[in-house]
């Protein structure tokens, strides 16, 4: 893209397992304010919200597809050789919500970010066949089995490029960051999910140092962290606290959120929008 034609808004959406519930919150804050992404990047959770919401999806319905939703229902266990459990059931979930088959086909632009295991480097997706892709992403190193696109084997995207704000800061006005992962602390459990889900909390938070800073808009909602990174038991309340850090945020930045959306009172706007049940 020419550097005078660069989108007015892009959105990055980071990893971080069910916490990504709290994106599809931000999106439905941003939709009522009148505000929508022009270009969006996503890591893994990232991924999988932003693939749909770009397909056309609205953030509740996409919230709808999940709940009343166990992980099995995505996760089919196999003998471990290079994962706990297959991705078929992720594929056939995406198969059946997604109505475009491509990156191309999308109504807003996309880029996924993956990891090439192999290389030992980050892989940014922005064309051809989208479920390959956004599976990839999602595919979280030992619990899921790698995905292979092209000869090249691919897992998690977080391992290098959990916030993908760099993906498409050049080619942006403006950035809105949403990180759903940012470092916390959380007591010891004597679990193999703990030491997994904690091991790479910590990788992914590190690698995002550098995109928290790219950003013009920086939202994230810590009050997330207590919630289990494989459960879709608490997607409703992950959705609110997403919604309500985004309405707080966007109260804390009137004059920015008034040069996005050229709304003559948007201050007033965000005021009369009550943080409120939205579930």
């Amino acid at each position: 893209m020419d550097e005078k034609q660069k989108h007015p808004l892009g959105l990055a959406l980071s990893g971080g397992g069910s916490k990504g519930f709290a994106h599809l919150g931000v999106l439905a804050a941003l939709d009522e304010i009148g505000l929508k992404p022009n270009i969006i990047a996503g890591t893994s959770a990232g991924a999988f919200a932003g693939v749909l919401y770009a397909d056309g999806h609205s953030p509740k319905d996409i919230l709808s597809f999940f709940q009343k939703k166990a992980f099995k229902e995505f996760a089919e266990f196999t003998l471990p050789q290079s994962g706990l459990f297959k991705t078929d059931r992720f594929k056939s979930f995406l198969k059946k919500h997604l109505r475009a088959h491509t990156f191309e086909e999308l109504q807003i632009p996309l880029r996924v970010a993956a990891t090439d295991i192999e290389n030992g480097v980050s892989k940014n997706f922005d064309s051809g066949s989208l479920i390959p892709a956004v599976v990839a992403s999602c595919s979280f190193p030992i619990v899921f089995t790698p995905i292979e696109i092209d000869g090249v084997h691919y897992v998690d995207g977080g391992l290098f490029k959990n916030f993908p704000v760099s993906l498409i800061r050049k080619q942006c006005e403006k950035i809105i960051g949403v990180n759903v992962s940012p470092i916390t602390t959380q007591k010891y459990k004597n679990s193999l999910f703990y030491i997994a889900e904690r091991s790479f909390h910590y990788i992914s938070g590190a690698n995002a140092l550098i995109d928290r800073k790219l950003c013009d808009l920086l939202i994230e909602a810590p009050s997330i962290s207590k919630y289990p990174m494989f459960s879709l038991d608490h997607s409703s309340e992950i959705y609110q606290l997403g919604y309500e850090a985004a309405m707080s945020t966007f109260e804390k930045n009137k004059d920015f959120i008034e040069k996005l959306t050229n709304i003559s009172q948007p201050s007033q706007v965000i005021q009369e929008t009550k943080i409120k049940k939205s579930v």
